[in-house]
């Protein structure tokens, strides 16, 4: 397949992350610790799955060959897939969910709150109407990881245990490359880079008040964007993909 213009692949990359993270928050239903959360999670996917169907679907416009965006969800194999590797990875526990969710919700905010200010309408549009949404995601993943990280000893231990694990996975949101760079030369991206410092700032003081440790800055794992992914999202997609593989076409 011919690779994509830089501007589609940056828009893969938002919509990707959203349809990945959306669908493994999907996975929780009916087996949340309670039923708020499996409402609570069930609307915050719902809320991934729609801001994914919008970048989807402004890059199968801009792509120009006739992918609209269930093709683009459906009919892509794991390599063409342009998500972060943090969003993929498994759900474990409900304190590495939230954790998880508090680290690419702090990204996120950051992200839309200047991607609604770029030249592209359409992209700043789309970037204003999510921002409302992941404002509320935030707000809830702070919640969360505060009540486990300075609640009893064992929510404490396994909210530090997912902060520990999913860590390596944090740095690869910031990274520029030439896909970024060409996003902002044309008024539709923005540098991840410039976004570092005030994640840094805000997962800090997320972590303090919830007397929780972050680990050092280091290495990171890394790939995702540019479609090197670890094993979980060829499962997470056998089962997304199963039913539009299994009936090509199929509609409600």
């Amino acid at each position: 397949m011919a690779p994509n213009s830089p501007i589609v692949d940056y828009l893969l990359r938002l919509g990707d992350n959203c349809l990945v993270l959306g669908h493994r928050l999907s996975e929780w239903v009916g087996h949340g610790p309670i039923i708020e959360e499996d409402m609570a999670l069930a609307n915050v996917a719902l809320d991934l799955l729609g801001q994914a169907r919008l970048w989807l679907t402004l890059a199968g416009d801009i792509e120009g060959r006739g992918r609209d965006e269930d093709q683009l969800a459906y009919l892509r194999d794991a390599g063409e897939y342009r998500n972060v590797l943090l969003v993929e990875q498994p759900n474990g526990d409900y304190a590495m969910t939230m954790a998880r969710q508090f680290y690419f919700d702090a990204f996120h905010h950051l992200l839309l709150q200047r991607l609604a200010s770029v030249t592209d309408r359409r992209i700043a549009d789309i970037a204003e109407k999510a921002l409302k949404e992941v404002d509320y995601h935030l707000r809830r993943s702070c919640d969360w990881v505060i009540r486990l990280g300075d609640g009893t000893d064992e929510s404490r231990r396994r909210m530090q245990a997912g902060i520990d694990d999913l860590w390596y996975y944090t740095g690869e949101m910031f990274d520029a490359d030439a896909v970024d760079l060409a996003a902002v030369e044309c008024g539709v991206g923005i540098d991840p880079s410039t976004l570092r410092h005030a994640w840094d700032a805000n997962v800090a003081a997320i972590a303090s008040e919830a007397t929780l440790t972050l680990p050092k800055p280091g290495w990171s794992q890394r790939g995702g964007k540019r479609g090197v992914h670890s094993e979980h999202l060829g499962f997470l997609l056998a089962e997304m993909q199963f039913l539009q593989r299994a009936y090509p076409g199929a509609t409600w």
